[in-house]
């Protein structure tokens, strides 16, 4: 029986779909594809973290903003820079610190 996904997933899972016996159908994505289909897995994972609060899917975002990071030709060290950066100007989310409002 057939099963519909239409997103993108990890190189190795059509390899694993072959060893379970079954055939997956792909396609390579455009540029354009790439990256829109980049910023829905991104939305995924998070739902799917936001909901178990399991590690493995933490690490799930990760994979998907280093991808992300890559395609847009940021180097880890660039984006670990901005991080740096942004949390001496602003701040880190160390302090759990909550805005209600601005009078």
């Amino acid at each position: 029986m057939a099963r519909e996904y239409d997103k993108l997933i990890r190189d190795a899972i059509p390899e694993i779909i072959e060893r379970n016996g079954e055939t997956p159908l792909v396609h390579t994505a455009t540029e354009a594809e790439y990256e829109r289909r980049l910023r829905e897995k991104l939305d995924e994972e998070v739902a799917e973290f936001q909901e178990s609060g399991a590690a493995e899917e933490l690490a799930d975002v990760l994979e998907v903003v280093h991808a992300i990071r890559e395609q847009e030709g940021i180097s880890v060290e660039r984006l670990e820079q901005l991080r740096t950066e942004k949390a001496r100007e602003r701040g880190r989310f160390e302090k759990r610190v909550v805005l209600e409002r601005v009078e």
